[in-house]
């Protein structure tokens, strides 16, 4: 009641939250990029700025969770691609964050989600579908793990919306399910939790929200056993278009808020 009172949350504000931290388990066990809802929510409850600090927590919870369950299905030559990209990202995403307000940073991650998942459709009705992840190792394939590793830093520095752009990378990539999923949780766990000191430094992560995170995060974890339960129930192809209708949901509803 106190870590209520301390927000000013409403009953029915405090549930949406744990409806959102139990959507973070689940996104980080079965749809990645659904988390986008959460996104929305958190920032439709709190102020938009500091829902950014409380949600990371949260999420680190549910990248702990997936990298327990998936640990053995990450693909480390992706990784070890993506990660100095994307830590260029976050140093960009970090200056951005100094002067840009919540109207611009809604618009601008918006339209690079609805972007990127209208190329990624487009691309796999133009090309065949690769049976292991091999992409990164040609020229081109370096050049769009660089790209969507810089925009994903951004993006998830800016507004913890990584999310759909790794999901959209490794889709494009050819990824199967548990290959997807393994890879993914390692790649947040790293860049979440590599992300925390720059949040501290901008005061979007304090004791009053860490408190409240140690409440939502309770929520997290029946989100993720929910999410494992469900992943072995949903075939490649509507997994496919479930992470792409979450990325589009996602998008409008940063444009449209």
């Amino acid at each position: 009641m106190d870590t209520i009172n301390q927000w000013h949350l409403s009953a029915a504000g405090f549930a949406a939250l744990a409806c959102a931290a139990l959507l973070v388990g689940f996104s980080k066990t079965a749809v990645s990029g659904a988390n986008t809802v959460s996104l929305a929510i958190f920032a439709a409850v709190l102020p938009a700025r500091a829902s950014t600090g409380v949600l990371l927590p949260v999420l680190i919870a549910g990248d702990v969770l997936a990298v327990l369950t998936y640990r053995r299905h990450a693909h480390w030559p992706t990784l070890w691609r993506l990660f100095p990209a994307v830590a260029a990202g976050v140093v960009a995403g970090t200056l951005f964050l100094l002067w840009a307000d919540d109207a611009v940073m809604r618009t601008s991650i918006g339209v690079i989600l609805l972007l990127m998942a209208a190329v990624t459709v487009w691309r796999r009705r133009a090309a065949g579908r690769e049976d292991e992840p091999d992409t990164v190792t040609t020229r081109s394939g370096r050049l769009k793990a660089r790209s969507y590793g810089v925009l994903g830093g951004f993006t998830t520095m800016v507004a913890n919306a990584g999310g759909p752009v790794m999901s959209m990378y490794l889709l494009s990539a050819g990824f199967r399910k548990l290959g997807f999923l393994g890879t993914s949780a390692f790649f947040f766990l790293v860049v979440n939790v590599s992300k925390v000191p720059f949040s501290a430094g901008l005061g979007l992560i304090d004791g009053r929200s860490l408190v409240l995170d140690a409440v939502l995060a309770v929520f997290v974890v029946p989100g993720a056993l929910l999410g494992k339960w469900a992943v072995h129930r949903i075939d490649q192809r509507l997994f496919e278009r479930l992470v792409i209708a979450a990325t589009v949901v996602g998008g409008l509803q940063l444009l449209l808020a």
